[in-house]
């Protein structure tokens, strides 16, 4: 496992091209070696945060699967861990993918749940 920490360089979270909405989720992924089956914590159409005490990796690629509220049709994607958080940090512990190669119509899915969520939460 990596060493990487969970501290951000100052106004990194305003890097996000768009905000990420809190939703749980369960999501199995794969690396090379491992399958495993976590939740998410928060979405948005770049990516995600899975909560898991045991994180791929530092830009390991993940196979992610995950279905989306009110959706049958399951999202498959592929994400690269761009963040680590060990436990014991002040956030839960897990890692922030960002998605590649993810095809138009996906992320517009995505981007409608999470614009869903936002309203409701306000």
């Amino acid at each position: 496992m990596s060493n990487a920490s969970s501290e951000r360089p100052p106004g990194d979270d305003d890097r996000r091209k768009s905000p990420r909405a809190p939703i749980v989720v369960r999501v199995d992924y794969s690396t090379v070696d491992d399958f495993f089956s976590e939740f998410t914590q928060n979405i948005n159409e770049g990516g995600m945060f899975i909560e898991t005490e045991s994180p791929a990796e530092l830009d390991a690629l993940v196979h992610l699967q995950f279905a989306l509220p009110g959706e049958t049709e399951p999202v498959k994607a592929l994400g690269r861990v761009i963040r680590i958080v060990q436990s014991g940090d002040a956030e839960p512990p897990g890692m922030a993918l960002e998605f590649e190669q993810m095809d138009a119509e996906t992320r517009s899915r995505i981007n409608t749940i999470v614009q869903q969520l936002k309203t409701q939460a306000f």
